[in-house]
């Protein structure tokens, strides 16, 4: 929760923290919010979504992603895709604040006109939905016009005392983008690639202990 507080500061103050607001991509409220925390041993929401995305940038970068820099709750990934015209898949994720279990929203997209990459972008959000439903009973997602949205729920709590968010949503972003990689690489053979991307997927809920 946020209030508006009226404070007096001089010209100087304020030009110093514009200037680090910049720098950090983010607003003066943001900013002076984020000093004051620091100030009295107090982390903010913002600096604890900064530690996820940084914590996933280094974990992804092994895996050939490229970080944006990041807003105070959205960091923006990007993965090449090995297919015709080499396109950019980009994996934005959005943490929310306050909650235990549904923690954010993943959404993924591919800056394409081409409707035969769009065809098979769907088919592959299908595919990995329907592996979802079989092994979980549930698949969180929505997909339509080559775009895909999944919420990010926490599951299997109590089978750890702390939870690493970052390494949490980067395995299971590393594993979507694996399984897209294997699905395009096959595309032309249906039985193939429905079989190695739950391959990618049985992976991942065995090698996981906190799932989302």
């Amino acid at each position: 929760m946020k209030n508006v507080y009226s404070i007096v500061l001089s010209a100087d103050v304020v030009e110093k923290i514009d200037q680090l607001a910049y720098e950090n991509g983010t607003n003066r409220s943001n900013m002076i919010n984020q000093i004051l925390a620091e100030y009295v041993s107090y982390t903010t929401p913002e600096k604890r979504f900064r530690e996820i995305f940084l914590r996933m940038e280094n974990l992804l970068a092994e895996s050939a992603f490229k970080a944006l820099e990041p807003s105070d709750t959205m960091l923006s990934l990007r993965s090449a895709l090995a297919y015709k015209y080499n396109p950019t898949v980009k994996y934005n994720v959005e943490l929310y604040r306050g909650s235990r279990s549904e923690i954010g929203e993943l959404r993924v997209s591919l800056r394409t006109q081409n409707a035969g990459l769009i065809l098979y972008m769907t088919e592959f959000y299908r595919l990995w939905s329907a592996i979802e439903m079989k092994y979980r009973g549930t698949s969180p997602a929505v997909s339509a016009g080559g775009k895909y949205s999944r919420k990010l729920i926490l599951q299997n709590l109590s089978a750890a005392r702390e939870i690493d968010l970052g390494q949490v949503i980067a395995a299971y972003i590393n594993a979507f983008d694996k399984a897209l990689k294997i699905f395009f690489a096959h595309a032309q053979s249906p039985e193939r690639s429905a079989r190695e991307t739950e391959a990618v997927y049985l992976n991942y809920l065995t090698n996981n202990q906190i799932l989302i």
